[in-house]
């Protein structure tokens, strides 16, 4: 497959999650959106390795793993970071009844 092909998905799936970001007031598709634009970094990662590893620029049996050694390690943060973030989501859920993120801004005054 052409690299090509990775770039223009990870483009478009990285442009729904900004689209989502910007359009949406629930705290909880908002993060879902952020995920999705971690996720379209992620695909690059790995599809950059590959085609680093196809262009024989290392020849040793574990070239191509590095770019998928940095998507492990970013999923490793990206699930402490849903764990953080869906706790202060309930949270706010418990205090106000309301997950929608137009509510904090009123939390201020």
């Amino acid at each position: 497959m052409l690299i090509e092909r990775y770039i223009y998905l990870a483009i478009a799936l990285f442009c729904i999650g900004i689209v989502g970001v910007l359009a949406r007031r629930n705290a909880i598709i908002i993060f879902m959106c952020i995920e999705l634009m971690l996720n379209a970094v992620n695909l690059l990662l790995v599809a950059f390795s590959k085609m680093h590893h196809v262009a024989g620029v290392a020849k040793s049996a574990s070239a191509g793993i590095d770019g998928q050694l940095f998507v492990f390690f970013i999923m490793v943060v990206a699930a402490a970071e849903v764990s953080v973030g869906l706790a202060i989501i309930v949270m706010m859920y418990r205090n106000t009844h309301s997950v929608d993120v137009n509510f904090l801004n009123r939390l201020k005054h």
